[in-house]
């Protein structure tokens, strides 16, 4: 299979905002409201004072470099219906407030508050750093909280120290665990990069740099028939800035040139064959794009604002790093009836990366040939449909981190024959559902659907998801695994080799739903990791749930696999299986075999 290197904006950036309104509710106790406690949370502040192990620090934001910490997060409505702001007084006309004891926790920053996200909710490695970059900027606000750091592992630049190392003026990312206490402590103000990516660098770029271009358009305008055309270092065939234009059976071609940063060619458009940037609004028809040059995507939309419509057009790019249509920065691209040909290592024919943004693509043929390139690469809403999705050395599908693959009618086909110089060097999958901590993806819970369809695997189990929370959700789709000793579905934590988590925390949270669907094979959930499994609208599987040991030993979590067959529905068991719970309205086939419960009991 292939390295991946396709990757989204990780969403860091935790504002003011989100912990005024959470601090508010704690100060509403007296209301009689609920009092939730900082469980799974994560908080932001410079210190204040330190009085032997306790730490008063003074929270606010963060901020940093090129999109790195930013993100589009809205903060929760104030309990009376109100967003953001300052908390109002306290009954007493006190204002502030401590964590305090409670049952339900406020939802986490970033999209995790289902309580289901990874164990390193900021990014990081796997000792527990958060990820976080050079150039990060942090703005105090007026509330204070006082943590207790004793017995609390504190990390800084990679290196654990102690609180007598800690001093006034420093900003700490504090994490709580299940409990609301403090589970880990980071100082950030000399932050470092977090866990690798799966080509084995690690996110960055302090900067958005799109270097040059041979040719620019800058003006609302119509272009038919023209050719484009580009052999420099850095440098863009064609680039549409900030422009209304219409391009109609253009040729564009990037024959060579040099790529001075990978980073910028992935994140910002350096290098690529035809770059749209600072809200242009581009339409490409009956267009023939070309790029050999390494680090050069094909077509490339970058930004807020910006939007690519492209049409029964092809494109082709050879080289390594160079994908085919690259959608970054909260850009736009709606692609039609495209046939698009990679044949480059890291190079998905759909592809996004820092910032991710919206993907939507109907019909046509997207078909990747080199190592580590999946037909697509998610780090942003990517929605296909009617369409054809090769990856002919690689795994097909790979969604990382808070993002979505959505798929209506297409044939998938992935091709994933080992692990050497693979993305994953733990496991052989076909649709890889994760998040690399790297600080390019967004944290929280990933969405991959498929509808109709076929859905293909040459090796490899045909879903294997790590570290990250996600919902799938799978209707009416032929699922064909010619891997007899792969799994249907392969749940668990890793290594942490390449930072994705720490071992023996970083399993995965899964809510999967068969909703008229044929499933067969085996599905393994490891003890780290959880399953809420529910067949419906008369789906059907054949094959066996089982709980595994964690590989690192890590604590096993309550609800490791809970699975409900609802009414007309049936599981079909082919061999001895172990869940924690089991709710059947519709029909279980035992064959022989038995299921044994986390209670103890055994139905057979």
């Amino acid at each position: 299979m292939g390295k991946i290197i396709c990757k989204g904006d990780l969403i860091m950036k935790r504002t003011l905002a989100v912990i005024c309104a959470a601090l508010l509710v704690l100060s509403l106790s007296a209301c009689g409201q609920r009092v939730p406690d900082y469980a799974l949370g994560t908080v932001w502040g410079e210190i204040a004072e330190i009085t032997g192990t306790k730490v008063t620090l003074t929270l606010g934001e963060i901020s940093g470099d090129g999109g790195a910490l930013g993100g589009d997060f809205t903060p929760p409505d104030m309990p009376d219906g109100s967003a953001g702001g300052t908390p109002p007084e306290k009954p007493d006309g006190e204002s502030g407030g401590q964590p305090g004891g409670g049952e339900t926790p406020p939802d986490l920053p970033g999209g995790a508050g289902d309580g289901n996200a990874p164990s390193m909710p900021g990014g990081g490695d796997d000792k527990g750093n958060s990820g976080m970059r050079q150039n990060v900027g942090f703005t105090a606000g007026g509330i204070t909280l006082t943590v207790d750091l004793d017995g609390v592992e504190i990390t800084e630049n990679r290196n654990t120290v102690g609180v007598s190392d800690l001093a006034a003026g420093k900003v700490l990312c504090v994490r709580f665990g299940e409990d609301g206490k403090p589970k880990s402590a980071e100082v950030i103000t000399a932050g470092q990069g977090g866990g690798q990516r799966p080509d084995g660098g690690n996110g960055g770029g302090a900067s958005v740099d799109q270097g040059s271009s041979a040719n620019t358009i800058s003006e609302n305008s119509t272009v038919s028939g023209k050719s484009y055309s580009s052999t420099g270092d850095d440098e863009n065939a064609l680039r549409v800035d900030s422009a209304t234009v219409t391009l109609d059976g253009v040729t564009v071609n990037k024959s060579a040139g040099a790529s001075s940063n990978a980073e910028n060619g992935d994140f910002y458009g350096v290098n690529a064959a035809l770059l749209a940037t600072n809200g242009a609004n581009v339409t490409i028809k009956n267009a023939n794009i070309q790029s050999a040059a390494q680090n050069g995507n094909g077509v490339f939309s970058y930004g807020s604002g910006t939007t690519v419509n492209i049409a029964d057009s092809k494109i082709t790019t050879p080289a390594d790093n160079s994908g085919g249509i690259q959608t970054t920065g909260g850009g736009t691209t709606n692609a039609s009836n495209l046939t698009v040909n990679t044949s480059g290592n890291s190079a998905a024919a759909i592809r996004s990366d820092r910032g991710g943004g919206t993907v939507n693509v109907t019909g046509g043929s997207y078909t990747s040939n080199g190592y580590n390139s999946p037909a697509v690469y998610s780090t942003a809403a990517i929605t296909v449909k009617n369409a054809t999705l090769t990856a002919n050395n690689s795994e097909a599908l790979v969604i990382e981190g808070k993002n979505s693959i959505a798929l209506e009618n297409c044939t998938v086909t992935g091709n994933m024959s080992d692990t050497k110089g693979s993305s994953s060097s733990e496991n052989v999958h076909n649709v890889m559902i994760y998040q690399s901590m790297s600080g390019d993806a967004a944290v929280g819970t990933s969405s991959f659907s498929m509808t109709g369809g076929k859905l293909t695997a040459n090796n490899g189990d045909m879903f294997y998801i790590t570290n990250t929370a996600c919902t799938l959700t799978l209707s009416g789709v032929d699922i064909v695994n010619k891997d007899s000793d792969a799994y249907l579905m392969n749940i668990c934590g890793n290594s942490a080799a390449r930072g994705w988590g720490t071992a023996g925390q970083n399993g995965a949270q899964v809510t999967f739903t068969a909703d008229g669907q044929t499933l067969s094979g085996k599905i393994v959930v490891d003890t780290i990791s959880t399953l809420n499994m529910t067949l419906k609208g008369n789906s059907t599987f054949t094959g066996s749930i089982n709980i595994v040991d964690n590989a690192a030993g890590g604590n096993a979590v309550a609800n490791n696999a809970v699975v409900t067959v609802e009414s007309g529905s049936t599981w079909s068991l082919t061999g001895d299986c172990t869940i924690t719970s089991l709710t059947n309205n519709g029909t279980i086939q035992f064959n022989g075999h038995t299921i044994t419960l986390a209670d103890g009991t055994v139905l057979k």
